[in-house]
């Protein structure tokens, strides 16, 4: 060198590289154990100087690129010299371990490494854009140690997860480090750890719970084999947070219950004495919300367990049904041979049994759905299609619609068979109305409940009014305010009555129209009440004078913008007789229009009575019935034959007793229901009409299938139209020019505005 100042000179490679190698023994020696040295900072600092002194000279002594590719012959070296023959002495847990410790002396050496060449990092490799100086120490043991060992480790993983799944305990945390090998040498990607670990892992789960399962299916009961089943799987989760990393914990899972459940769950759930169906029959709670638990892990898997809740409840529900129509029909035989003393004696009848198992059988499988099959909407789907099943059903010749009205009937009215206390009575009757929406013939419901609630209000027979105005609310809740409208418009009517009662006897005092009868009237509105038969009755003076009475006060109070109809198939008459001593007869109007007349008479014959009242043959003969017949022989009969002929006449009983003195006398019971159904058919068919021309108002045209559709999805809240009776409404609007069929399409309709 020739110049001016003391120039230092340059390093030349070996020279320097001499001196870093006797740096990178040193520490290879403290790697493999030797305590004795360390590095001093004095130490330290020289190597980083003579590495930065390296990589500024100019020049052809700039020794970076040489020194980085020296920087990874330093590991090969220290991994072909050291590691891997110490890794390939060692198998099984043994291998693993000295995996872990060699990985660690790796980094660590990194580390060193990397401070001495830190010089590299800064400059040389970001201008060359090359691999940071840890990354190259990550790669050299990737390439050499991880790919050669992966294999034996890997297996002897394997080994130590399936000792630990046959119950032995395993030093977890050297798992957990391993795995993390198989980690970092991902550089970031998970691509070695799923590669060369999970993939295998995961089939040696599924063959492992293949064998168990093969054995657990045909030695253990469905409720044993889950408990093993959800013990497994907690074990795998456990495992998964334990030492694997957590990206397996959805595949490891979904192995395990394929295998576990996927694989046999229709033979576990079909098992014959102890499959869903027989834990349903025996009330096990627990084993269902465990199955129930077990099977909501598999995508879809509650379907069939779900099907067979169905089936179950249906087939409880219709048991109830066979056995409530055969105590009816075994109950109708018995009061035949024991004749009417058997009827009266009689309790809760079959029908009313069969509301009380009904509600019963709800209120037990509501509490599994909610219980053990975590309310689940799939179950109270099944739960509400398997009701809807049998709910539809005719029991003892009746609809469900027709016993739930009686059953209500019988909880509201005074002396019904049901005695509840106020709490209970409510509970019970929230259950009716609730088990309303399984009912397809709701307006079924409400006609028989109407005609019921109309015998109630107006024979004053109802319990109490507060459960009355209950019941209306909450049905107005579940059916809406059209449902109710008429029966709240029942309860107003007999309100009304009251204060007009009152308004009546002001009007007789002040028209000086004092003597004659004692009257109540109750006026109702003729749309709000069931439809009653209309008969003139030829009624005895007395009673003549009081309904010419209240119809003249009627017509001054209303100035004739309403006009009355008297209904004298309802309401009562208190009648004073004299027998054997003073009895007071409570009786319907047309009883009294027959009794009466024998206050001027003794005997009279079948057609004088006829005369008298007008009654048609079918009345006269069930009021005669009444009174000669019945458990209350007031008139005797003369004349043969068991029943009411023409040819009879009749005379006052003078033997008739009794030891009540108020009596109450009962006319026969006609069956309403073919009226009731032939009500509800009319209302049917004016629905089906005005829904008609509510869709095609709106729509202008429509397809004949569309229209069927439209209606029915219209219509089914309250009853399931048939379809036969639709397209006869749309031929009947046709014909009155509400529709057209389109000339070029038949299927087509248009409204007509």
């Amino acid at each position: 060198m020739q110049g001016g100042g003391a120039e230092r000179r340059p390093i030349e490679l070996e020279a320097g590289w001499q001196y870093m190698g006797d740096g990178i023994a040193k520490l290879k020696r403290i790697l493999e154990g030797d305590k004795s040295e360390a590095f001093t900072a004095e130490h330290y600092m020289m190597l980083y100087t003579t590495i930065y002194n390296m990589c500024t000279q100019k020049p052809p002594h700039d020794h970076s690129e040489q020194l980085y590719a020296r920087y990874k012959d330093a590991f090969q070296v220290y991994i072909q010299e050291k590691v891997l023959p110490s890794l390939r002495d060692h198998h099984d847990e043994h291998l693993l371990k000295q995996l872990k410790q060699r990985w660690d002396n790796h980094k660590i050496m990194v580390r060193w490494l990397s401070r001495f060449f830190n010089y590299l990092d800064r400059y040389f490799i970001q201008r060359h854009n090359l691999h940071p100086l840890n990354d190259v120490g990550l790669l050299v043991f990737r390439d050499h140690v991880y790919a050669e060992i992966k294999r034996a480790s890997k297996d002897s993983m394997l080994k130590l997860i399936e000792s630990e799944r046959e119950g032995e305990q395993i030093d977890r945390s050297l798992l957990k480090n391993v795995l993390a090998i198989f980690q970092e040498v991902g550089m970031g990607q998970m691509e070695c750890y799923e590669r060369d670990f999970e993939e295998a892992m995961l089939k040696d789960t599924a063959e492992y719970y293949r064998r168990r399962a093969a054995v657990w299916i045909q030695e253990d009961s469905s409720p044993d084999y889950l408990v093993k089943a959800e013990d497994c799987l907690r074990d795998e989760e456990e495992r998964v947070n334990s030492y694997l990393h957590v990206s397996t914990k959805p595949k490891l899972l979904k192995e395990a219950e394929n295998e576990l459940l996927k694989v046999h769950q229709m033979q576990l759930l079909e098992k014959e004495h102890s499959g869903c169906a027989a834990l349903l029959r025996d009330d096990k709670k627990a084993d269902l919300a465990r199955m129930y638990r077990m099977f909501n892990r598999l995508p879809k898997g509650l379907d069939p367990m779900a099907d067979i809740f169905r089936k179950h409840v249906e087939a409880e529900g219709m048991k109830l049904v066979r056995e409530a129509t055969e105590a009816a029909e075994s109950k109708k035989e018995k009061e035949k041979e024991a004749g009417k003393a058997a009827k009266e004696a009689g309790s809760s009848s079959p029908e009313n049994q069969f509301i009380r198992g009904t509600i019963g059988l709800h209120d037990k499988y509501m509490e599994y759905v909610q219980d053990s099959f975590g309310n689940s909407s799939l179950f109270h789907k099944a739960l509400k299609e398997a009701f809807e099943s049998f709910c539809n059903k005719q029991v003892a010749s009746a609809s469900v619609a027709e016993l739930m009205a009686s059953f209500c009937d019988n909880l509201l009215k005074k002396g019904g068979s049901e005695k509840l206390g106020d709490e209970d009575l409510e509970g019970v009757l929230d259950k009716v109305v609730k088990m309303l929406a399984y009912i397809s013939d709701k307006d079924l419901f409400s006609e028989f409940y109407r005609k019921k609630l109309a015998r109630r209000l107006l024979h004053s027979t109802s319990a109490s009014e507060d459960h009355e105005k209950g019941v209306l609310t909450r049905l107005k809740q579940q059916c809406g305010a059209q449902f109710t409208s008429k029966m709240e418009g029942m309860v107003s009517d007999l309100q009304l009555a009251k204060e007009r009662e009152k308004n009546f006897e002001e009007w007789r005092e002040r028209k000086s129209l004092g003597g004659g009868m004692d009257m109540n009237v109750t006026v109702l509105t003729t749309g709000f009440w069931p439809t009653y038969k209309q008969l003139e009755l030829g009624l005895p003076d007395v009673m003549m004078q009081g309904v010419e009475q209240y119809t003249q006060y009627f017509d001054e109070s209303t100035n004739k913008t309403r006009r009355l109809s008297w209904q004298f198939t309802n309401g009562t008459v208190h009648v004073k007789a004299t027998y054997d001593k003073s009895y007071e007869l409570i009786i319907m109007p047309l009883q009294a229009a027959v009794l009466l007349p024998f206050n001027d008479s003794e005997l009279m014959s079948y057609g004088d009575l006829k005369e008298l009242t007008k009654l048609p043959d079918e009345d006269l003969t069930r009021c005669l019935a009444s009174l000669t017949l019945s458990k209350y022989k007031l008139l005797a009969k003369e004349g043969g034959g068991k029943g009411i002929s023409p040819s009879d006449s009749f005379r006052i009983n003078a033997k008739f007793t009794d030891r009540m003195r108020r009596i109450r006398v009962p006319l026969p019971p006609v069956d309403d229901r073919k009226k009731v159904q032939e009500d509800v058919d009319k209302d049917r068919k004016h629905a089906i009409e005005a829904a008609i021309v509510r869709i095609m108002k709106s729509r202008k045209a429509l397809k004949h299938q569309q229209l069927l559709v439209e209606v029915v999805q219209q219509l089914q809240r309250m009853f399931a139209p048939d379809v036969k009776v639709i397209k006869r409404a749309i031929d009947s609007l046709i014909e009155r020019d509400y529709l057209e069929r389109d000339a070029n399409d038949q299927q087509l309709y248009k409204y007509l505005a």
